[in-house]
């Protein structure tokens, strides 16, 4: 057993779903991983059972009813993962837009350089995105604007969905009270760890746009982000 396990959300990632499984064993560094499928009527939990014959021991699979949002779907991930042993929890997507060759300096900056989160960061040296449209990368790259000026973080890529948290982070917030489930889930988790006191630390990584499947992306999901980043800033000022 590793003592870092990576979380994969799925649906319809069938196209995807052996690859990154095959690239993240491929990895020097040990990492366990968790596929967390929404019912995925292109049978992505299907492939997963097979490729477990594979894998013991290391690929593990959480079957959930329905598609009800990656902050849902996460959250699950996290309970089931902190009844085990695992020191490190990683988020990363299914369909190679995170490197899983960035997973070992994601985990060296937390066990060996004292960050309580690292996050993988498409800001914090310029902006670092491939084959977006300049309408998304200046849509992503206002909002991470956007949520600093509010909050007050110093993290410039806040809805960046390739992170690395330690243990204590996710022991230390309130899971149950985690609110928001799209774009803005990230953000809430940032911004409770940093809350807390936790050190948040960004590492750059180049971000790489599908090029099989489909987007996730929907208009309900900027709104939630835009909107739930004031409310989570007015939350914690009445929180005082």
């Amino acid at each position: 057993m590793s003592d870092a396990i990576v979380i994969i959300p799925t649906y319809n990632e069938i196209e995807n779903v052996e690859s990154i499984i095959r690239a993240v064993f491929s990895q020097h560094k040990a990492f366990d991983v968790l596929i967390v499928d929404d019912n995925s009527p292109d049978q992505t939990a299907i492939r997963v059972k097979e490729l477990q014959d594979e894998f013991k021991n290391q690929l593990f699979l959480l079957e959930r009813k329905e598609k009800s949002g990656l902050g849902t779907a996460y959250i699950a991930g996290f309970e089931w993962v902190l009844d085990k042993n695992y020191q490190f929890v990683f988020e990363m997507d299914a369909d190679f837009s995170h490197n899983p060759d960035d997973l070992k300096r994601l985990y060296e900056a937390c066990a060996n350089h004292g960050a309580d989160i690292s996050v993988g960061s498409r800001y914090v040296k310029g902006i670092t995105v491939v084959n977006w449209p300049m309408s998304r990368i200046l849509l992503s790259y206002g909002a991470s604007r956007y949520v600093r000026f509010i909050t007050r973080m110093k993290v410039k890529d806040s809805t960046a969905g390739f992170v690395c948290y330690k243990r204590k982070v996710l022991e230390a917030i309130n899971l149950k009270k985690v609110k928001f489930v799209g774009y803005a889930f990230q953000i809430e988790m940032k911004f409770k760890a940093h809350k807390k006191g936790f050190k948040i630390v960004e590492i750059p990584v180049i971000f790489k746009d599908r090029t099989k499947g489909n987007s996730k992306m929907s208009g309900s999901i900027i709104t939630e982000a835009i909107f739930g980043v004031i409310s989570l800033k007015l939350k914690s000022l009445f929180a005082k």
